[in-house]
């Protein structure tokens, strides 16, 4: 639906733009200096597991997540909350503080916020970063040859539905609870920090090509993936064989633990998919389980994804190689076995 109405908006015209909303892009940039930019981006949503504490750093991650998919350095926010007017009030300093602990870890300052009654409680940020103009890696750059690594497990979505119904193991929370409170810092300035400035890439020296960045969140492997074929006027290849999953992931596909999310994700983005070899009903259904606080998918110069697999693990956020960038193609995306 949004997706349909943007396209109608008329276009502001402003120079100073360097990411709008035209390719659904994380997080949109805005140019202040000739070598400094804003990188800004708003998230917030209801609570997904029974604990507030966590529901707040979950959440806090989640909103991060975006300046990190664009290469920059978060360093303020401000607070969305939503709570019903006779809520208690400890449950919401929990959330809050939750929250806070997530951006002291990113060394990003909360600086304020707003507030409304609402019957369903909904928290988030809108989160500010910087970076350099010419190191923005936004979702359009992939290039035919480019190798794509993926940062985190999928599974977020049916083991978070399991989990409201009451279904979930321990293992299985214990696994999402740290995949949605792992920020993608630590990777984003691996990734970012070998980025080569984007207006000259340079052939020589220890840096690799890294030629477009998003991260997985609500929209699914799938959903994300296609963002960057259609920015980049590219094909992919993935290879479902390869994708890690959480613990229980495909346990819960089975049990039919299916988010509204993912259905709606599959409904709008499977007509660009095509299957080649065996992959199991349970697998493709996973490719569009929309994430929460995923992780990032890289599009990578195939001479440097070994590379920068190395840097990543050295860095303590293992990635693996899930795919490849090919010439464009119909349909947009072949998912292998």
């Amino acid at each position: 639906m949004l997706d349909a109405v943007l396209g109608k908006l008329a276009r502001q015209q402003d120079a100073n733009v360097l990411v709008g909303f035209d390719y659904a892009d994380d997080a949109g940039v805005y140019q202040i200096a000739p070598d400094l930019a804003l990188v800004q981006t708003v998230d917030f949503f209801t609570p997904i597991v029974d604990d507030p504490y966590t529901f707040g750093q979950i959440a806090a991650t989640n909103s991060l997540s975006d300046v990190y998919a664009m290469g920059g350095r978060p360093v303020s926010s401000l607070a969305l909350v939503c709570y019903p007017e006779k809520g208690d009030v400890e449950i919401l300093e929990q959330i809050l503080a939750g929250g806070l602990s997530k951006m002291v870890e990113a060394g990003c300052t909360v600086i304020g916020g707003h507030s409304i009654r609402d019957e369903e409680t909904k928290f988030g940020y809108s989160v500010t970063g910087l970076i350099h103009p010419k190191k923005i890696l936004a979702n359009q750059g992939a290039q035919p040859g480019d190798r794509l690594l993926l940062t985190k497990a999928l599974g977020t979505g049916v083991i978070s539905t399991a989990i409201k119904k009451g279904k979930a193991k321990q293992a299985w929370i214990d696994g999402v609870v740290k995949s949605m409170t792992t920020l993608n810092k630590r990777a984003s300035e691996v990734i970012a920090g070998a980025a080569e400035d984007r207006s000259a890439l340079r052939t020589s020296g220890s840096a690799w090509a890294v030629h477009a960045l998003t991260d997985i969140t609500g929209f699914g492997l799938i959903g994300h993936s296609r963002e960057i074929a259609h920015a980049s006027k590219v094909g992919l290849r993935i290879q479902a064989s390869r994708i890690p999953l959480l613990e229980g992931a495909i346990e819960c596909v089975r049990a039919e633990y299916i988010p509204g999310g993912l259905k709606a994700n599959r409904e709008f983005a499977e007509c660009m998919v095509g299957y080649e070899g065996a992959t199991s009903e349970e697998l493709k259904t996973l490719l569009f389980d929309p994430q929460t606080a995923g992780g990032l998918l890289v599009s990578v110069a195939a001479k440097d994804a070994g590379g920068l697999l190395r840097a990543l693990g050295d860095a303590g956020t293992p990635a693996v190689e899930i795919g490849e960038v090919i010439p464009s193609t119909k349909p947009l995306i072949l998912v292998t076995g």
